[in-house]
């Protein structure tokens, strides 16, 4: 199985950037915890962030033939990229929506996600966890 794992904008600060809510790991605390998942899946992992939605869009679109599902961290994108959706929705490659925080317990704003209806599954408000969640969420659909 390969998963192309999506980080969107201002996840490259985490660690940094409201602790309270985001928690104390660095975006790589995230990866090596992820990477470290799918070495006992025998998974091959890849990892991307950026804070440009069509640099993300562009990696979506990259992504059939080279990987089987995406775990992506949307970020804001989640409440406001219709790209994001869209691009999703055209390779048809199976995904898990993650969060570090429980969306659904914060501003008004951040409850809606343009992506949630055509995932897998949505998991937020567990941290680090949310990732590691999502990533057994896809190996176990995969494998099934």
């Amino acid at each position: 199985m390969r998963v192309l794992v999506i980080h969107g904008p201002n996840l490259n600060l985490l660690g940094q950037r409201e602790p309270e809510i985001y928690g104390a790991l660095s975006l790589d605390d995230i990866n090596v915890a992820l990477s470290a998942l799918a070495a006992e899946f025998e998974c091959t992992l890849a990892t991307f962030q950026s804070n440009c939605e069509g640099t993300l869009v562009d990696q979506i679109q990259q992504a059939p033939g080279s990987y089987d599902a995406i775990l992506i961290n949307p970020a804001a994108y989640t409440h406001t990229s219709v790209a994001l959706r869209d691009a999703l929705a055209a390779v048809g490659l199976p995904f898990v929506e993650v969060h570090l925080s429980n969306i659904h317990s914060r501003e008004p704003f951040r409850h809606h996600s343009f992506l949630a209806p055509l995932a897998l599954g949505q998991i937020c408000g567990f941290g680090v966890d949310s990732y590691l969640l999502g990533l057994r969420a896809l190996f176990n659909h995969i494998k099934n």
